[in-house]
C-alpha cells in the first residue's frame, strides 16, 4: 500500500493562498493532484493541512473535489503525516508539497520503484542544488521509518520538514537516491513567488488546453520555443 501525502496550507509567507491560485480554470492544488493521480504506483492521495481556520477554505476545496483531507497542527507537519498514516494505513508514504503543479507522475513512479527495489527506508530525487528540477521533488519513506522519526526526533527541523532527521542519518536508515540523466537541480519549477506562479500559469495556458496530461518534455519544449521564459523572473527555468 502506497500512500501519497500532499502537504499544503494557505498561510505561505511569500505568496499567501498560492495553492488555490487558478491554473487552467481550477485551483493550483487540484491541478497538481490531477498529475499525481496519474502515477501508477500510488494507491491513495491525502491532502494534509492544518486545523487552523485559515485553512478551512483549502480543506473545503479539496473535499468538494471528492478528495481526502487530514487536518493537524499547523506547526508540526510531521504530526500531520502521522495522523494521515493512522487514518489511511500504508506500507510506504510518498511525501509531496502543494506548490509543485509541474510534478511528473513518471518520476514519482520511478522514485517509488527504486525505493522498493532497494528495500530503502527513505528515497529521494534531489539534494539541493542537484537532481531533478525544484518542483519535481519526490520523497518516499517507509511507514516504519516515518513512525520511528516521529517517536525519536523532536527537533523543530524534524517537525517542519518531516523527513529531515531520516535523510540526515545514513547510519540509522537505508537511503536511496534517484538521479536524473541530466542534472537539472538549479531549474526552478516550484511556486514560491509571484514570478514562479506567472511562469507556471503560462506553462498551463500554453499546454493544458491541448493536452491536460502534458509531460515534462512538453514543458521543456515550450520554454525553448519562448526565450522570454528561459530565465523568467531571473530564475533558471530550463
Amino acid at each position: 500500500m502506497i500512500l501519497a501525502i500532499l502537504q499544503a496550507r494557505l498561510s505561505s509567507s511569500r505568496l499567501p493562498g498560492k495553492v488555490l491560485l487558478p491554473l487552467a480554470g481550477a485551483p493550483m492544488l487540484l491541478r497538481q493532484i490531477e498529475r499525481v493521480a496519474r502515477a501508477q504506483r500510488i494507491d491513495q492521495i491525502v491532502v494534509a493541512t492544518s486545523i487552523e481556520p485559515s485553512d478551512d477554505r483549502l480543506a473545503q476545496a479539496v473535499e468538494a473535489a471528492g478528495l481526502a483531507v487530514h487536518r493537524g497542527p499547523l506547526d508540526n507537519v510531521l504530526a500531520r503525516f502521522i495522523g494521515a498514516l493512522e487514518a489511511w494505513p500504508a506500507d510506504h508514504v510518498v511525501r509531496l508539497t502543494g506548490d509543485c503543479p509541474l510534478i511528473d507522475p513518471g518520476v514519482i513512479d520511478q522514485t517509488i520503484a527504486l525505493h522498493l527495489a532497494k528495500a530503502a527506508d527513505y528515497t529521494h530525487n534531489r539534494y539541493d542544488p542537484s537532481g531533478y528540477p525544484k518542483g519535481q521533488d519526490v520523497e518516499v519513506i517507509s511507514a516504519d521509518a516515518l513512525q520511528r522519526t516521529a517517536r525519536e526526533d523532536h527537533g523543530p527541523e524534524a517537525r517542519e520538514h518531516v523527513t529531515w532527521a531520516v535523510r540526515n542519518a545514513p547510519s540509522r536508515y537505508r537511503i536511496a537516491r534517484l538521479d536524473p540523466s541530466v542534472d537539472e537541480g538549479e531549474v526552478r519549477w516550484t511556486v514560491d513567488t509571484a514570478d514562479d506562479y506567472e511562469f507556471v500559469r503560462q506553462i498551463y495556458d500554453g499546454l493544458y488546453p491541448a493536452n491536460a496530461a502534458f509531460s515534462s518534455d512538453d514543458v521543456r519544449s515550450l520554454v525553448r520555443a519562448r526565450p522570454e521564459l528561459v530565465t523568467f523572473g531571473g530564475e533558471r527555468r530550463l
